[in-house]
């Protein structure tokens, strides 16, 4: 089955192309029509409503590259992106005009890793957005069923986008083995360290201390689940005693300096993009008080729970989006949380 032999209900033929952001190098991306591949038996096709601009998204455009992945191919960016299906593969079960939001790792789901239920970590898998993979910076992409999750009308699509970060922080918190009376500390204030802040409140944390160098996302972060922030570019990190890190900043610094609060058999949780190689970790401190530390990778079962979180409203999604742009203007998008430091989640609307 191919998509030019689906028809949607009103009887009109599918797109066998579509429009995309296609990165040829950095600072090079090109608004191109891109072909789709033919929808198979547990595919669906989605028509796209919103796109977040990611951190990775950033660093691939004006570097042509994220950590050690580099782009070696023109590649359509984005992984975050939810919109409507409009057509479904024969064994698909999804409707047309279901409103969903797109898992984007794509793991084998066949290997032990998988098969253990940390499907994130797959040795083999894949994510929308990483190159060579291409992404969902496009008006229609065709995806597997299973990265579908169903959003209720409460979550429109046009905002669904920013359910894929929302998942980020419920990881977090998860990893982090965030309880209720726990003293948490948040180093970073961007759109995950906000989401984070927001999640930890909803497990019952008794405090929840967030630092960053930027007022403007403080005073966000008191009004979304912080019960203190700190700017420390300004205010020495004078805490003691912390029961959870929750390091969102990819600084290092920030990582050392918030170890150092934390108490004897506390956990300190990276979630910020972490460097190849480390110095200046107090390993000594962890290993003296028995202080776990441990990584987050995206997610793993996380979508459920942020979509709860979301449309219950424990998590206010309009709260961190400041910027929305049109596909045409994927580049400004693009570098729009740079050039604007007020910005917090920009996303790609269609």
């Amino acid at each position: 089955m191919t998509t030019q032999a689906i028809r949607r209900a009103d009887g009109s033929s599918l797109p066998l192309t579509t429009e995309a952001a296609v990165l040829h190098g950095a600072g090079d991306l090109r608004i191109e029509q891109k072909p789709l591949k033919p929808l198979g038996p547990n595919d669906v096709l989605v028509e796209m409503r919103s796109g977040g601009i990611c951190g990775s998204d950033m660093h691939y455009f004006a570097d042509g590259r994220n950590g050690t992945n580099v782009l070696r191919q023109p590649t359509v960016l984005g992984h975050e992106g939810a919109g409507v299906v409009i057509a479904a593969g024969e064994a698909a079960s999804v409707a047309a005009g279901t409103a969903v939001v797109i898992e984007p790792a794509l793991p084998c789901r066949n290997c032990p890793t998988c098969l253990s239920g940390r499907y994130n970590l797959c040795p083999a898998g894949t994510c929308f957005g990483s190159p060579p993979t291409d992404g969902l910076f496009a008006r229609h992409v065709v995806v597997p069923e299973t990265a579908l999750h169903v959003l209720p009308e409460i979550v429109p699509a046009e905002i669904g986008a920013a359910v894929e970060p929302l998942a980020v922080a419920v990881w977090a918190v998860e990893r982090a083995q965030v309880q209720a009376g726990h003293r948490v500390l948040i180093t970073g204030a961007g759109p995950i360290g906000l989401l984070v802040a927001q999640v930890a409140a909803s497990r019952g944390a008794s405090e929840v201390i967030v630092t960053d160098v930027n007022d403007d996302r403080l005073a966000v972060a008191a009004r979304f689940g912080a019960t203190r922030t700190i700017n420390t570019s300004v205010t020495a990190l004078d805490l003691k005693d912390m029961d959870r890190l929750i390091e969102c900043s990819g600084n290092i610094r920030a990582l050392a300096d918030g170890i150092l609060t934390l108490a004897p058999a506390a956990r300190a949780t990276v979630v910020g993009q972490a460097r190849p190689t480390v110095d200046g970790i107090p390993l000594g401190f962890l290993q003296r008080f028995e202080i776990d530390l441990v990584t987050a990778f995206r997610y793993a079962n996380a979508f459920p729970t942020a979509i709860q979180l979301a449309s219950t409203g424990v998590v206010d999604l309009r709260s961190i989006i400041t910027a929305t742009f049109p596909l045409a203007n994927a580049a400004a998008a693009l570098t729009a949380p740079v050039t604007d430091p007020t910005n917090l989640k920009v996303l790609i609307t269609y």
